[in-house]
């Protein structure tokens, strides 16, 4: 079984990593985030208006513009950053019949994925960007396939 991010919710991650570390009144721009973080500037644009549109992420055009957090960093989950770019993180399909379970009952296997699934999300949940920020770049894409 693979448990692995794409790499729109990587770069999201290590974009908001990235803010959370430069302090609540920094702001940092699409160059700076992607030179620091190893990110496409073009994919991270887009990632970066995903943010925003969520209201995670604060952002401000022109020459003292730049990217900040909208909240503290100890309010923002990983969860938050996750499904601001992917949508609702629950798993609609059954593991088993490669769709959603049916009418007639779950499969044999539903009740241990469902934990499994409400566990990753609850661990995502309560990690914040406070918690799990480093100084300096965050590591290299560990992102799966989209």
């Amino acid at each position: 079984m693979r448990l692995e991010l794409t790499k729109r919710a990587d770069y999201a991650i290590r974009a908001a990593l990235a803010l959370a570390g430069a302090g609540p009144d920094a702001r940092l721009s699409v160059r700076r985030i992607a030179a620091e973080q190893a990110i496409p500037p073009r994919f991270l644009r887009q990632v970066m208006g995903d943010l925003v549109a969520a209201g995670l992420v604060d952002g401000t055009e022109g020459r003292s513009g730049g990217y900040r957090l909208a909240r503290s960093a100890s309010t923002v989950s990983l969860l938050d950053v996750i499904e601001a770019v992917e949508g609702d993180s629950r798993r609609r399909e059954c593991v088993l019949r490669g769709g959603p379970c049916r009418l007639n009952g779950v499969c044999d296997v539903h009740a241990v994925f469902a934990a499994a699934q409400d566990d990753l999300l609850r661990h995502l949940r309560a990690a914040t960007l406070a918690s799990v920020a480093t100084s300096g770049p965050v590591l290299e894409s560990a992102a799966g396939r989209e």
